[in-house]
């Protein structure tokens, strides 16, 4: 076979191509383990709360159990004495308000969710501080029917979304470090 000038230079450049994209470090989001190679037990306790409401903060140590077992290597348990590190998560504050009302009846139609958490991933041996959001803010909206023989209570739904979105959202930020 004979390979001309331009053909051996299209082979050289493809081949450059190849190697620099295999070999630049790109990886595919949630594969990365940016947590020290020492962390392979992550304590979750009972979430902690500042507010008057109760059902935020006891969903969310479960969800995320749940979250880091389904996206990680790590064994999580629930005693901080039997890990390696420790994540601490608090409810700061937490409001419930009306946000779109029916022109018609001056009735709310819709509700939005708001809480403020504090979340710190520390190393237990060493107290080091390997991730920290100390005012992370998360919403759900809700809908309520105006019409009462229609009217579904959808606000534990909302709470169990808004746990699921925090969870996502920290379990992602830890092992990606954003």
């Amino acid at each position: 076979m004979k390979y001309t000038v331009r053909t051996l230079a299209a082979l050289a450049v493809t081949l450059a191509v190849t190697l620099a994209v295999n070999g630049c470090g790109y990886h595919v989001s949630g594969h990365a383990d940016l947590l020290p190679a020492t962390i392979k037990t992550i304590a979750i306790p009972a979430v902690g709360n500042l507010t008057n409401r109760y059902k935020l903060s006891d969903r969310l140590a479960s969800t995320l159990t749940r979250e880091f077992i389904s996206r990680s290597r790590y064994r999580i348990v629930t005693d901080p004495a039997q890990a390696d590190a420790v994540l601490k998560a608090v409810v700061v504050n937490y409001f419930s308000y009306p946000v779109v009302s029916d022109q018609k009846t001056g009735r709310a139609n819709s509700v939005q969710l708001s809480a403020i958490l504090q979340i710190n991933l520390t190393e237990r041996t060493t107290g080091k501080l390997l991730f920290s959001r100390p005012n992370l803010e998360v919403r759900q909206r809700y809908e309520i029917s105006i019409d009462q023989l229609e009217y579904f209570e959808e606000s534990d739904i909302a709470l169990d979304r808004l746990s699921r979105e925090v969870a996502k959202s920290v379990v992602s930020a830890i092992l990606e470090a954003f």
